[in-house]
Formats: C-alpha cells, sequence, structure tokens
C-alpha cells in the first residue's frame, strides 16, 4: 500500500467536521500519484458524495472536455477538492471546515508533488493564491506557491451557470496547456 492509498484509508473515517454527519462518502481524490497537475476544486456536489469520486456531474463533464481541449484527461492529472465531505446543499465549505480538511489536501499535495495547481473556483483560489482573489480579474494569470506554479479557472458549475465565460476560459486553458508543455 502507498503512502497515499494509506492517507486516502485513514481520511475515509475522518469524523473532524460535521459534514462527516451527512455525508455519504468520502471524496478523497483520483489521479495517478506522480501527477504534474493537480486540480483543486472547493467541495464534492451531490454526485460527487454519492458516487464518491470528484467532479462526476455536469460540471464534471465539462472538466472532462476542458481538460481533452489541451490534450489531457483523468489518467494524466490529480483531480481533488478542498473538503473531502459535501457541504449541506452544495454551499460554499465553511472555514472551520475547511480548516478541519486542510491537513488532508496539504499531506495530498506532499505526496503527489505536482509541478502546477489549478484551482477550479473563487474559493480554492482564496485558499491557494490570495484570500481576496478576485476570479473575474485574476483568472488565467499565474502566481508561485513553494515553488509551484498556481493558476485559477473559473468552476465548471460556474460555466454551466454562466456559458459567456468559456471563451475566457479557453484563453486560460490553452495558457495552461502552454505551462504544461514546458514541463
Amino acid at each position: 500500500m502507498t503512502e497515499l492509498e494509506k492517507l486516502r484509508a485513514d481520511c475515509l473515517g475522518c469524523e473532524r467536521c460535521q459534514l462527516c454527519e451527512t455525508r455519504t462518502n468520502v471524496v478523497f481524490g483520483v489521479g495517478p500519484e506522480d501527477a504534474r497537475v493537480m486540480f483543486i476544486g472547493e467541495g464534492p456536489g451531490e454526485n460527487e458524495d454519492l458516487q464518491g469520486e470528484p467532479f462526476v456531474g455536469r460540471a464534471g463533464k465539462l472538466l472532462d472536455d476542458m481538460l481533452e481541449l489541451i490534450g489531457l484527461d483523468r489518467t494524466k492529472v490529480y483531480i481533488a477538492n478542498m473538503v473531502k465531505c459535501r457541504p449541506p446543499k452544495n454551499r460554499d465549505p465553511l472555514p472551520g471546515e475547511q480548516a478541519a480538511c486542510a491537513p488532508w489536501l496539504e499531506r495530498q499535495l506532499e505526496l503527489i508533488d505536482p509541478a502546477i495547481i489549478v484551482c477550479l473556483g473563487r474559493i480554492a483560489a482564496m485558499r491557494f493564491i490570495k484570500p481576496d482573489f478576485k476570479i473575474t480579474r485574476e483568472h488565467g494569470q499565474w502566481f508561485e506557491l513553494d515553488g509551484r506554479r498556481v493558476m485559477a479557472l473559473y468552476h465548471p458549475a460556474a460555466l454551466l451557470r454562466d456559458p459567456r465565460r468559456r471563451p475566457e476560459t479557453f484563453d486560460d486553458l490553452k495558457r495552461l496547456q502552454a505551462a504544461i508543455e514546458q514541463l
């Protein structure tokens, strides 16, 4: 059993916050343990909670399409969330929930050691890039974090709600593709 598999096994029994009381499944993360690119969302939705895998609903299908546009798929990237259990009614994870779950994600980052982190949405960007991150102004820009390149994209669910943001996201994906090609 690898260190990441051990971490996952430990995480499945987590009761660090109240989200454990309403979850169906812990949504730990998926992808190769040596992925050079890691996508991080805010938290699982209903489909993810039911299936125990991140980004499997409509937003997940859109994420798959976005990856395909730049020659990627789930076999080449690691996908995780800031919190591993679904917040009720898909609300944003509360600061205490994010803090309780942070050690799981921090250890995932340590073990996977990606060169590039892609924050999916404002909540993840506020955690990894800066607390006052403005997704409408700063999406697609590169930042540095502990020797890693970090970029935020609009969350796929936001793109489903507002398709007018898709052209901007396509440009951001092309910037991501160029950075991956430099690895």
